[in-house]
């Protein structure tokens, strides 16, 4: 355990918690291999080479913006690069769930929270346009007490607008839930809405990341190491 994690253990931040809000990609799901798999696409329909899934994966959690910096080196100052987006929200939407999974432990963590009584959601910055197809397609969404999508408000992360309004949907004080995210702009969000947040290590993380720098209240390398910090 970290000295950060001891810290917390020994704080009341993790007492009296009645939710916890997770973010999707990259923290409660896997699906760096569509979204590769979606941009890669786009190069092989253009005669050039493909790419190994390990050169996707870091920038996954930046979607469709990752996915064409990686396939295209193309940002969004580019003359192309909303219709390129568009290409790949259509390969997207063909393989949402094709080669997406629940990461090792969250359908177990998922379980003990409902044991416990804690209730759970998702506040992810992917479009409902992904978000609700997706979820219907995988169980592990059943239980879900709410599901904010990167457009359900009228802001986006790292404002805390998508974590009020997880918190007014499940009737939770927002100070009594935990948002846990793979994202600097996850803890920002969840710092401004004055949750505890935790860092999942074992997600996208970005090219480069100083995960000490972002703030969290806590760190886990693993889903299941959540359940420590709760008991």
């Amino acid at each position: 355990m970290t000295d950060l994690n001891r810290a917390a253990l020994a704080s009341p931040l993790f007492t009296g918690v009645q939710a916890i809000l997770f973010d999707l990609d990259g923290t409660l799901i896997d699906s760096a291999p569509d979204l590769g798999a979606a941009a890669d696409k786009m190069r092989v329909d253009r005669h050039l080479p493909s790419y190994p899934l390990v050169r996707y994966r870091p920038m996954a959690g930046a979607g469709a913006r990752g996915m064409l910096e990686i396939g295209f080196g193309m940002t969004p100052e580019h003359p192309d690069f909303f219709s390129m987006r568009e290409e790949f929200f259509v390969n997207y939407e063909n393989c949402l769930t094709q080669r997406t999974f629940a990461f090792d432990g969250v359908t177990e963590l998922v379980a003990a929270l409902q044991a416990r009584g804690v209730g759970w959601g998702v506040v992810t910055n992917k479009s409902a346009r992904f978000t609700l197809p997706l979820t219907a397609q995988m169980p592990l969404f059943a239980s879900a007490g709410t599901i904010v999508s990167g457009d359900t408000t009228a802001h986006a992360k790292p404002h805390p607008e998508p974590l009020f309004e997880a918190a007014r949907r499940m009737n939770i004080d927002p100070r009594r839930c935990v948002y846990v995210g793979d994202d600097e702009r996850d803890i920002v969000a969840g710092l401004a809405a004055g949750m505890t947040t935790v860092a999942a290590t074992y997600g996208y993380l970005g090219k480069v990341a100083d995960v000490d720098k972002w703030g969290a209240h806590a760190h886990i390398s693993a889903p299941l190491d959540l359940l420590a910090l709760l008991s």
